[in-house]
């Protein structure tokens, strides 16, 4: 697929429920500075930070990019395409200001970006490991919430065709989705700018629309029917937790680590083809054996697992920056399902209900308000399992004279990196060059890195056992 200068709003769309909300105008632009709500999914990441820097709200709370580009890359242009950039997208340049009482988020007038850049005199087949080193190190570092704008980028430059990008923002205005939103319009604005004339790029909606249409949105019956769903799906039940390596509390190293992995290609098309078979979607095959590994080493007959998706309705959001991520809990009963098709069955059908339903977590929470208990407690957390996925990324896009190609296969784990609030993350993803990648987010007050390989290799044994079955 190539990105399309002539139409660029057409490009990478994924198909979503059409509701009358899609064609919900757009708002003049405000000034800066003016101040505004936050968003639902930004109230559940103020109900769970705990004022500190490892909190959602701290400079470690950040999301992390990074594209091998090739071609004469101009770095004057490039800095003048992220200053658009920026300018075109006002989450880039908001912070929230957590007051008691009054939490609101501002926008600030637009900054050109800091941009880092570094040459890299290395040999071809050293590049990719350092291309990786860097992106790690960029992700590693403190970037303030309140700073502006919020994003910055990096530039390693291998020689005059051959250079690795980073991008990094705060994560509290910027989702994994938008990451990707913000290199497609940067490539553009960048191309443009080379060919001397404006970029081809629609006009933009801002995140404060979408938290003025959400908070405005009334009591519709579609809305009193995901509450009165969740309340019966939950009721009586807890996210199943996994047991702590240390108490909370315990005077252990604060932040979160990541450990990466990779699973071998055959292991990948079995995943698709069996999703085929079962006519479901590859995740629905990986959470099934996530569930069964869960319901094994709990014992338990249902397991209830969160999983995030991209919470990008209505549709007039696709194409915007900001936090829009939902957290919905699966709940899936284990017991008796003695062929692995019967549990994907299980999960397929939970996902589905799921999706239909789905609502912000800090609106679930208020009609389930138990559900995280059990991954509350001094000896539990819960770990939240997700396929990544954006219709944006470049696997290998040429945008004028630069072709870009995302670094989705990322093996090097580190012991600093993104922020995660509580307990683990795991993210799973399919590589275009083969295989599957993934990662496990995990604080390390709470977690070794042996336990999280442990549970890697042994969630890798499940589901070739579970497919071979």
């Amino acid at each position: 697929m190539t990105w399309d200068e002539r139409h660029p709003a057409s490009v990478w769309t994924v198909p979503v429920d059409v509701t009358p909300a899609d064609s919900h105008p757009s708002e003049p632009p405000s000034g800066p500075d003016e101040p505004f709500a936050l968003s639902r999914q930004q109230d559940f990441l103020r109900m769970v930070d705990g004022g500190n820097d490892t909190g959602p709200f701290g400079p470690h709370y950040t999301i992390v990019g990074a594209w091998r580009v090739t071609g004469p890359l101009d770095v004057g242009v490039l800095r003048a395409a992220l200053a658009d950039v920026v300018e075109r997208h006002e989450a880039l340049r908001t912070s929230i200001v957590p007051e008691p009482g009054n939490a609101h988020q501002r926008v600030r007038a637009p900054r050109p970006p800091r941009l880092d850049v570094e040459d890299l005199p290395l040999a071809p087949e050293e590049r990719e490991r350092h291309a990786e080193i860097l992106l790690n190190e960029v992700e590693s570092r403190p970037l303030p919430m309140d700073g502006n704008p919020t994003l910055r980028a990096r530039l390693g430059r291998f020689d005059a065709d051959d250079a690795v990008l980073v991008l990094a923002a705060h994560h509290t205005g910027v989702d994994g989705w938008s990451i990707q939103v913000v290199l497609r319009d940067l490539a553009l604005c960048y191309a443009a700018r080379r060919a001397g004339r404006p970029p081809l790029l629609p006009p933009v909606r801002q995140y404060r629309e979408y938290v003025r249409w959400q908070r405005a949105m009334p009591e519709t019956p579609a809305i009193a029917a995901a509450h009165a769903y969740w309340a019966e799906r939950l009721r009586g039940a807890s996210v199943t937790p996994i047991p702590l390596d240390w108490r909370r509390g315990a005077q252990q190293p604060d932040g979160t680590a990541w450990y990466r992995f990779r699973y071998d290609d055959d292991l990948r098309r079995r995943v698709q083809a069996y999703a085929s078979s079962r006519r479901c979607t590859p995740f629905m095959v990986l959470a099934a054996a996530y569930v069964r590994q869960l319901a094994d080493t709990t014992g338990l007959d249902e397991v209830v697992m969160p999983t995030f998706t991209p919470g990008r309705r209505p549709a007039w959001t696709l194409d915007m920056v900001g936090s829009f991520f939902n957290l919905l809990p699966l709940r899936v009963r284990a017991g008796g399902a003695g062929r692995f098709a019967d549990l994907v069955d299980r999960v397929r059908s939970a996902c589905l209900e799921a999706y239909r339903h789905e609502i912000p977590f800090v609106d679930l929470l208020g009609v389930a308000p138990e559900l995280m208990a059990a991954a509350a407690g001094e000896e539990h957390a819960s770990c939240v399992f997700q396929l990544v996925q954006s219709p944006y990324m470049a696997v290998g896009e040429r945008v004028g004279d630069l072709t870009y190609r995302v670094m989705r296969r990322r093996l090097r784990s580190q012991e600093r990196g993104s922020q995660i609030p509580d307990g683990a993350l795991w993210a799973v993803e399919f590589d275009s060059a083969g295989g599957i990648v993934g990662s496990v987010g995990y604080c390390r007050n709470q977690f070794r890195a042996d336990t999280v390989a442990a549970l890697v290799a042994g969630y890798r044994d499940t589901l070739d056992r579970a497919l071979s079955a």
